[in-house]
């Protein structure tokens, strides 16, 4: 079976090739592929948003998934077994669940508990280590999931407060909920919402970020606008990101995730 691993640790500190090392000791035929290890620190939001845009693409199999900023409090470390399968593992502070419900909800949630499937000392702060890599690893050779703990109700799972996008007659209010390396940011906004709002390929709006304003034009590729254009568009995984034809919006806006942006709808 794979295993998946996405994180915030980075490549430059030894993290991810420890949790390697812990998965393949205890389960040293098992594949597995890192999503990737750039979430920004600590932002568990940014994290659940990547989690949930690529599972769908991956191999069903064991998800972990380590953004944690409440490492060492009350937290529960838990295993989920989602409708189609899979199994995710990683805190309940809400960054499993946007994945859970996009591959049909969750199942069985249960917390991990059973000090016989994790390391023998458990750091305060490095539970990626010591009880997430080894609860992937063990699922991934078959132990069932209620083996590794007593159940939760599903109710009680923290779940993340994920801004909603404002659509009126003259501008929509966005948020940004993730930056990527080339500079895109990406909205909570849908086609659907700029559809609504007569935001067609080809319009024009102006944006606001920081009370300053750009012209933007609304386009469904790059190649349809010239170098240096601001452009909206639907990216790959179906949300409206702001992007400048080969530069960097979030440079030129100097703009983070999480950060207010409004579209002026332009009226006759």
């Amino acid at each position: 079976m794979v295993i998946t691993f996405l994180s915030d640790f980075g490549l430059q500190d030894d993290f991810v090739g420890t949790c390697h090392g812990v998965m393949k000791r205890i389960a040293p035929g098992t594949e597995i592929i890192d999503i990737t290890h750039g979430i920004p620190p600590q932002q568990v939001l940014q994290g659940s948003l990547v989690l949930s845009n690529t599972l769908p693409y991956m191999p069903v199999g064991v998800h972990l998934a380590v953004v944690d900023p409440g490492v060492g409090s009350h937290r529960r470390p838990l295993a989920l077994r989602t409708a189609d399968g899979r199994l995710l593992v990683g805190p309940d502070n809400g960054l499993l669940l946007p994945a859970a419900e996009t591959l049909g909800g969750v199942d069985e949630a249960h917390e991990l508990a059973n000090p016989e499937y994790a390391l023998e000392s458990v750091s305060r702060t490095f539970h990626g280590r010591d009880l997430f890599s080894p609860a992937a690893a063990h699922l991934s050779l078959g132990v069932p999931l209620g083996d590794l703990g007593p159940p939760i109700d599903m109710q009680e799972l923290v779940r993340l407060d994920v801004p909603a996008a404002e659509v009126g007659q003259n501008r929509i209010r966005a948020t940004v909920l993730y930056v990527d390396h080339f500079g895109n940011m990406q909205l909570n906004l849908k086609r659907a919402h700029l559809e609504e709002a007569g935001v067609l390929p080809g319009v024009t709006v102006e944006l606001e970020l920081a009370l300053e304003r750009y012209y933007a034009t609304a386009a469904r590729t790059f190649a349809d606008a010239r170098a240096g254009d601001i452009i909206l568009y639907e990216d790959s995984y179906g949300n409206i990101a702001i992007a400048i034809s080969g530069g960097s919006a979030a440079a030129l806006f100097g703009a983070n995730a999480n950060e207010e942006v409004r579209i002026h709808l332009r009226t006759p």
